[in-house]
């Protein structure tokens, strides 16, 4: 079995990324990693870290406090939790988020992962800090055997569409 698995960002980058709240130290310390629920869970719940309510209609971006280390060949999935879209009609905004490895302590980014969530409901949701809202599903992948993949990731989300010269 491979090394994977999550931490917590650093102070510093919870501390930037979460700048507009109070008590930050007792907030970083009450994050909880990932985890599974039972021994047949395929999926990772990942915990809101504040309250935070979504508006009908409306799209946020949760800071998760965390980052997650995988092989090189391998991928985070994160999908919203079954519940949030069955009862609420939540969704993730990219459907399915897809957290590469290099995007574990690269360059310019510690990888800290944001999960983008709207509300298609037709009334406004909240989520409690500690409730989980989505869940991390590790995959392997293949690669073609024409592929010409040199760059090296030195950023957080879009960044390897920078400076890529495309077909």
């Amino acid at each position: 079995m491979g090394k994977r698995g999550f931490e917590k960002i650093s102070k510093e980058q919870f501390e930037k990324d979460f700048n507009n709240h109070e008590n930050l130290n007792a907030l970083y310390n009450q994050i909880k990693l990932p985890f599974r629920k039972t021994i047949g869970s395929a999926g990772y719940d990942f915990f809101a870290v504040t309250d935070y309510i979504i508006k009908k209609g409306q799209t946020i971006i949760m800071p998760t406090g965390i980052k997650a280390y995988m092989e090189s060949d391998e991928w985070l999935a994160i999908y919203i939790r079954s519940s949030f879209g069955f009862k609420y009609n939540i969704r993730l905004m990219n459907q399915v988020g897809i957290i590469d490895s290099d995007y574990y302590d690269n360059k310019d980014n510690e990888g800290h992962i944001y999960i983008a969530l709207e509300n298609q409901g037709s009334m406004d949701k909240q989520i409690f800090k500690g409730e989980s809202f989505a869940q991390g599903v590790f995959s392997k992948y293949l690669v073609a055997e024409n592929d010409r993949a040199t760059n090296i990731r030195d950023g957080g989300i879009g960044s390897t569409d920078r400076g890529n010269d495309d077909e």
